[in-house]
This record gives C-alpha cells, structure tokens and sequence, in this order.
C-alpha cells in the first residue's frame, strides 16, 4: 500500500439498517463527503423505490454518484470503479474525508480490492443462456446455478437474469465455481487504507423496518414514480426495472395481483435480499461489526482511524 494511500470510511450493512443517515452524521463531524455504493441510487428518477435521501436530510454534505445514469442504462461493478476512483482522488488530494456508504456488498469490495480477471463472454452460450431463460423463466436458470454453486446462488437475486447468467457463463468456461474464483482472488489489490464498519441491526427489529418503510414508500408516493418511469418508456426489460419494488409495482399496474398483495410481495422480498446482504458482509473478515445506535463507539473508531498514520 502506498505511504499516502487514501483513507475510506465504510459504512455498510443490510437495508434499512440506518446507513445514509449515520454517514451523514459522520461527514458532519469529520468535514467529508459520501460516495453512493448502492447499486441503485445511481439511477435517475428512481428515488423513493431506492431509498434515496431527500436532499432535505442530506444536510448540505455532498454526495457522489447518485442519479448519474438513466434507469436503461448499463451500470455494474467495474463501472463503479471507474467514476468512483476519481472522486477519491479528487478528495484526498484536498484532505477532505471520505465516507463510503452502501449495501451492495460486491462494489464495496471491488473498490477496496480491484475486480478479479474473469474469462470474456462467449457470446453463443450467453444467447443460449439467455434462450433458457426466456423458456423455462429466471428461477430455471437460478436452480441450476444453485446446484452448480450454492454460494454464488446465495448472493445473487433469484429474478437477477444478468448476474444469474454470468456466474453459469464463468463456471462453463472455467470449469470453477464463480464463487471459488472470487475467494481464490480475495480482492487482494488493496490500494486504499479502509476502515469497514457493518451496521449490525437485530434481525426481528430490521424486519419491522423493513414492513414499515414498504407501506412508508407506497404512501409517499412510489406507484406514481413507477407510472411516470413507464409513460418515460422503461419498461421491465430494463435490469433498474426489475429491482425490488418496481417490478412489484409493474405487476400491480398491470393487474396481477392487488395492493395489499403488491406490498407483501415487497416486504418478503427485501426481507429475503436483507438475509442475502448479511450472508455476503459475514462473509468479510475485515468487517467491523457495529451497533448503529452505539454512536460515541462508532464515531471513536473513526476518529482513531483518521488519526492512525498509513
């Protein structure tokens, strides 16, 4: 690691578990400003399905790489690097601290270790792949990769087609298991002086957030942002589409099931991606583990890391 390596301040964790809200405390108490790794606020006008902060409580701190690219637009992991690594740069060439904040467990690791080399698509078998899916459905395909390698089928979203179809294309043409790859790699490119903290939030307690901020959502309006995002022209083929919440919406819209059905189906899901979230971060062994509502502990740590030399 370089002598004069960038610090990071992570703030991860499943959702619902209180992360924006405390890196916002943390950037006002250190004078930072927050990159956005959540894989979903970066899309423009997919604000109240997402979770985003209303700017209202952003309380003036800066954050970056949210609503940077339209809901039809290609984003993933090695995007995220390419505009996150400037920003960092940019900050730590100014000595403003830097938080970090998100729940998508693989940009978080890809920012602090680097992407691991995975073989080039082989553009037949991803059609054919792609055929299966369309015939027999995304649960098809998401059996097989389960039966294949259950610990990459454990992180992956079972109606996430693009993931589900690169994990099965990387084990066909490497003969290993996607999830052994990304262990044998281990992310070891460190480049960045990291200090990782997990909001670590009792499971029963997380849930009822999670029922609580579903029906939140649906009366502050997210039928409406869906409604709006179709009459824009995207659709369920888009990957942003098909998250949580606005393919559940879709499906009300269009009649397949009612309300009450459209915000069980929500609140199960996020629960369910919840659990998979807090598979991936157990996962890590260089997680802090931190109860979010232990404030003077958390902001101690950071002040102690900020203050440790590199």
């Amino acid at each position: 690691m370089a002598e004069d390596s960038p610090k990071l301040i992570i703030i991860s964790g499943p959702t619902c578990s209180g992360k924006s809200v405390l890196a916002v405390e943390l950037a006002l108490t250190l004078g930072g400003e927050i990159i956005n790794a959540d894989s979903m606020q970066v899309y423009r006008g997919m604000d109240i399905g997402t979770a985003k902060l209303p700017s209202s409580e952003r309380k003036g701190i800066a954050h970056h790489l949210i609503d940077i690219v339209n809901p039809d637009q290609e984003f993933n992991a090695a995007l995220f690097l390419v505009h996150a690594i400037p920003i960092i740069k940019d900050l730590h060439s100014k000595k403003i601290p830097i938080i970090v904040v998100g729940g998508t467990g693989l940009y978080v690791r890809t920012l602090v270790g680097g992407l691991f080399n995975c073989p080039p698509s082989d553009l037949e078998l991803r059609q054919n792949l792609w055929e299966e899916c369309e015939k027999k459905g995304p649960s098809f395909l998401y059996q097989k990769l389960s039966r294949l390698d259950r610990k990459a089928a454990d992180s992956i979203h079972p109606m996430d087609k693009i993931r589900i179809i690169r994990a099965l294309e990387v084990i066909h043409l490497t003969g290993y298991q996607f999830s052994e790859l990304t262990r044998k790699h281990s992310f070891s490119d460190k480049r960045f002086s990291t200090l990782n903290l997990c909001l670590n939030v009792d499971r029963q307690v997380l849930y009822n957030r999670i029922n609580r901020r579903t029906i939140s959502m649906i009366d502050s309006g997210l039928i409406n942002e869906v409604e709006v995002l179709l009459q824009m022209g995207y659709n369920s083929k888009n990957k942003s589409m098909q998250a949580i919440g606005y393919r559940h919406i879709i499906g009300y819209l269009k009649g397949r099931w009612d309300l009450d059905e459209a915000t069980r189906l929500i609140q199960r899901d996020t629960r369910r991606y919840a659990k998979r979230q807090l598979t991936w971060f157990r996962a890590d062994p260089d997680i802090i583990w931190m109860n979010p509502d232990s404030k003077p502990d958390i902001i101690n740590k950071v002040m102690t890391f900020m203050a440790t030399e590199t």
